[in-house]
Parts: C-alpha cells; structure tokens; sequence
C-alpha cells in the first residue's frame, strides 16, 4: 500500500511543480507581451507597462483580460491590431518565456 500513496504523492508534488512553472511563464509571458506593447505605444516606461499587462491578467480567469487591455490601448494609440494578432504574439512570448525558465 506504501507504494501507491508513495506514487500518489509523487504526482501530486509533479502537479503542483507543473502548475506553478505555468503560472510562472505565464507571467513571464504577460511581462514579456507588455514590453514589445511597449515599444509599439513609445511608452517612456517599458517596465511600469508591462507590470499593467501582468497585473491585468489577475482581473479573470485566462488570457482574454490581457488581450482586451492590450487592443484598448492599441486602439487609444491609433496602432491597428487585431486581438488574433495579439494573441499570437502572446503564443510566441509564451514559448519564449518557458524557454527563459527552462535556462534559468
């Protein structure tokens, strides 16, 4: 019976490790969306936006707050993209951020 809780245990603890490297380069991922917004709207703090970006995805669950955010201010700015565009631009960052993790 050891094994089995000993098994148990271990995918649990893999669970827990897999969902916090995914909130992590989530994250990532929102920092890093928010600074190449950034140079897009000439913003004179690239740092302070993309904190905006990171602290708007805690508005719901999923990506969809960032990207709303983001084609609000694209839309302020008069710089045209889509959300489609957005959103390969964030599956792009994504993997770019895992890799960051992934390296240390």
């Amino acid at each position: 019976m050891t094994t089995m809780q000993d098994r148990e245990k271990g995918f649990e603890a893999k669970f827990a490790l897999d969902e916090e490297l995914r909130f992590k380069a989530e994250v990532r991922r929102n920092k890093l969306v928010g600074l190449w917004a950034a140079g897009l709207l000439g913003k004179s703090d690239p740092e302070a936006y993309a904190k905006e970006v990171v602290a708007a995805d805690f508005e719901e669950i999923g990506h969809e707050d960032v990207v709303r955010k983001l084609k609000a201010d694209f839309d302020a700015a008069g710089i045209a993209k889509t959300e489609d565009e957005i959103r390969r631009q964030m599956l792009e960052l994504l993997g770019v951020a895992v890799e960051q993790l992934q390296n240390g």
